[in-house]
């Protein structure tokens, strides 16, 4: 096998990097924790630094900074990009004391998964690549610090390096969640509004006279959950705050909501829609904001990502590793940004396990050297 070597290598360096895994996902890192994303990052700076590999750290005032690290950095040859986000959703102190946990098949903690296993398994096919004498091109990871706000606390600019440190790259690998099997070639892209819906206080024993934003909130609510297309549009209004008191008319009441899109056509419709059900005012004398609060594009089918899977699977086939398909999730990710550019990608080659975004997730261990085989089997064969 052509990669024989290679996966030799990662077998052997296998457990120094479960290590590692547990280390990192050990540092409490949610997006808006910068000490704590730093903290994952300088870690991994620090490991990169001892390999003699090249170490770029792009500053930020509020998200955590974004890194590049580079193997064979003055190769003059187009560069593989693999990719991954080292922030967590859940607040320091949600996972208790030990925050990872591990028994003989799983790991279980912040990000074990989602996706600080994926930068991991990157960093491990980089190791393993390195000490086989891999010199063929230069090799980027790239470690994205606030995908989980889609990259709004540092107003785009992570997600904007990422996409111009990988502007001239022959492949992007992204190391979110793998599903046995299976690749993502598309994704659905994501919005978010807020809601602020005013209306008029008054004690509750003359609510007759008071205007109700809360109830004016709720039948915009139950508008906007109608949308409810698993292969289309999807409309969850996951947050709502309102009033001040049990017998005070509610002055006023905020919602946020996630929409999710698979089309351009779908992108505009929901645009007017939005607008129309915040116009609309069912309790007379309430009025309504909107506000767009994030957006992140809709991952399309291209020929480039097609060409890229056609390319690994072949790879994959004469290294014996399995063939993966093609599929659609209706989750988001950076991919789409990189394929927005016109960037070779394939999305979802990470460590594989369940429950992302809760109290319950968790990777299986063996998971990491296999997506460390698939990551540097492309790489070499590319």
């Amino acid at each position: 096998m052509k990669c024989e070597n290679v996966f030799n290598k990662i077998d052997e360096l296998y457990e120094e990097y479960v290590a590692i895994w547990e280390d990192v996902c050990n540092i409490e890192s949610s997006s808006e924790y910068k000490e704590g994303v730093d903290k994952v990052g300088e870690y991994l700076e620090n490991l990169a630094r001892k390999h003699n590999w090249e170490v770029e750290v792009f500053k930020q005032e509020v998200a955590g900074n974004p890194i590049c690290i580079t193997l064979n950095p003055h190769i003059q040859a187009e560069e593989v990009c693999v990719s991954g986000h080292i922030d967590t959703v859940h607040p320091v102190g949600f996972f208790g004391e030990p925050v990872v946990k591990k028994d003989n098949e799983k790991i279980y903690g912040p990000g074990v998964m989602d996706c600080k296993g994926g930068v991991v398994a990157a960093f491990l096919a980089m190791d393993a690549l390195d000490k086989c004498g891999f010199n063929k091109r230069p090799v980027k990871l790239l470690i994205q610090t606030d995908e989980e706000k889609g990259s709004s606390l540092s107003n785009k600019a992570t997600i904007e390096y990422i996409c111009n440190k990988a502007q001239n790259s022959v492949a992007f690998l992204n190391c979110e969640c793998y599903k046995p099997n299976t690749v993502t070639l598309t994704r659905k892209g994501i919005l978010r509004y807020m809601f602020t819906v005013t209306g008029k206080a008054v004690h509750s024993a003359s609510c007759t006279v008071g205007i109700n934003a809360i109830l004016e909130a709720a039948h915009k609510i139950i508008e906007l959950e109608k949308m409810k297309d698993i292969d289309g549009l999807t409309c969850n209004c996951g947050m709502i705050e309102g009033g001040t008191a049990p017998n005070t008319v509610a002055e006023s009441c905020t919602f946020t909501v996630d929409i999710r899109f698979s089309t351009e056509e779908e992108l505009e419709f929901i645009k007017r829609r939005i607008d129309e059900i915040a116009e609309n005012v069912q309790i007379e004398g309430a009025t309504c904001k909107v506000e767009q609060i994030a957006f992140r594009p809709a991952m399309y089918e291209t020929e480039k990502n097609i060409r890229l899977l056609e390319k690994a699977n072949r790879i994959f086939e004469e290294n014996g590793l399995p063939i993966l398909t093609g599929v659609k999730s209706n989750g988001g990710s950076d991919a789409a940004y990189i394929t927005e550019k016109g960037i070779p990608c394939i999305d979802s080659i990470g460590v594989e396990g369940k429950f992302a975004h809760s109290i319950n997730e968790y990777a299986y261990l063996k998971s990491l050297s296999e997506s460390a085989k698939r990551i540097a089997s492309i790489i070499y064969g590319i």
